[in-house]
């Protein structure tokens, strides 16, 4: 058990009553009699750098429009957390600011990719790379991560193979990978971005989670692992995923060169809507000044990890792969005999809202992606119900 500094990180402090109090997605879209494990929030209080920033703005009522600095600040900022943290050289002069990772993604495809043009999606995936491919009239071409007994991963020869037969314009890349929790190698990256480059294809790598990895294991970014596609690579990145901002609508998009950047420029920018300066204000604070706070929070989603790892073990009809990265379980329901969709059966039964997992594609069926991003004792009572509903089945 990992010993945390209370007073940097306490994952209790928040008790289930105060977590029903919350007006965010994850606690207000369902009932008391739920426990809520879907969408992708954490029930942690904000590092206290960021509180004491948000109470400050508010005491002096400074909400006006943001001044220009402040997305110059996130640029400089972001820049030097990749140097820092990924050795990843990213140019600040590149770096767009926006107010999420999934406006970036709909920005890229956009203005990167002509209408009716192949976009490659590897499945299951979060769901906005579908809707956004679609939504937009391009082409959507799947290839489904290849299941092994050590978890998930790339085909790499039925990668090529589809790459070589539909030719899409965009690869839209989720590293680490939601729904499963894979985080990539620079070896299975290196590989893929060869094939990528060679086809011409521009890649969008959507790397929210990277700060969110396990097991003393170090987030590679694509465009690090891959130097021959960098110059046509966008990273898309935010705090709101490690510091639990997703309210606050800030994210940055990483161009890998001038003529990209220009492209991704090419829409207006009132399109892409404002930006938030509480937003913007806050997560330079969470990449400056809340390193111990993550590594907090880190370690303690291991042990949430294991915790799940070890309850499912004993359970019946349902089983993972433990994750590598995020907060988010890809439980598989296939030996249950709950059909392909079994979220809502473990809502009516078990009282815990999962993702369901056609959401995530045709590879989804029979799966469900569960939020293990809570205190220990609430995901014990999340596993318990799910136990005690599967073994009444059963």
């Amino acid at each position: 058990m990992t010993t945390l500094d209370p007073s940097v990180f306490d994952p209790t402090r928040l008790s289930l009553s105060d977590l029903r109090h919350r007006r965010s997605l994850k606690w207000s879209a369902y009932g008391p009699e739920l426990l809520p494990a879907w969408v992708a929030e954490m029930d942690f209080e904000l590092a206290e750098p960021i509180r004491s920033m948000l109470r400050d703005v508010v005491d002096r009522s400074d909400l006006g429009y943001p001044p220009r600095a402040a997305a110059t600040s996130v640029r400089e900022s972001f820049a030097r957390r990749m140097a820092d943290r990924f050795s990843f050289s990213v140019d600040p002069d590149l770096v767009l600011v926006l107010s999420e990772v999934v406006q970036g993604i709909a920005l890229a495809v956009d203005t990167l990719t002509e209408p009716g043009e192949g976009v490659l999606v590897q499945t299951p995936v979060y769901p906005p790379f579908l809707e956004v491919v679609r939504q937009a009239g391009r082409r959507l071409v799947e290839t489904p991560l290849a299941e092994g007994p050590e978890g998930f991963g790339v085909d790499l020869e039925e990668f090529e193979r589809v790459v070589r037969a539909e030719r899409p314009a965009m690869l839209l890349l989720c590293h680490p990978h939601n729904p499963t929790g894979r985080s990539f190698t620079a070896a299975e990256l290196a590989a893929v971005g060869r094939i990528a480059a060679e086809a011409g294809m521009v890649v969008v790598s959507d790397e929210i989670h990277a700060d969110l990895v396990f097991d003393g294991r170090r987030h590679v970014p694509m465009a690090v692992a891959a130097p021959e596609v960098a110059p046509r690579c966008v990273t898309l990145s935010s705090a709101s995923k490690a510091f639990n901002l997703a309210g606050l609508r800030c994210a940055v998009g990483a161009a890998g060169s001038a003529e990209l950047l220009r492209r991704l420029e090419a829409r207006p920018a009132h399109l892409r809507g404002g930006l938030s300066s509480p937003g913007m204000w806050a997560t330079v604070v969470a990449w400056e000044e809340c390193g111990d706070w993550l590594e907090g929070v880190v370690a303690y989603l291991q042990e949430g990890r294991d915790q799940v790892d070890r309850a499912l073990a004993a359970m019946p009809g349902v089983s993972w792969h433990a994750p590598e990265a995020t907060y988010l379980g890809w439980l598989d329901f296939s030996e249950s005999g709950l059909g392909p969709d079994p979220a809502p059966w473990v809502e009516e039964h078990a009282g815990v809202v999962c993702s369901r997992g056609l959401d995530f594609g045709s590879p989804g069926a029979h799966h469900a992606r569960l939020n293990f991003a809570t205190s220990h004792d609430v995901l014990e009572a999340i596993l318990e119900r799910l136990a005690s509903a599967l073994r009444s089945k059963a």
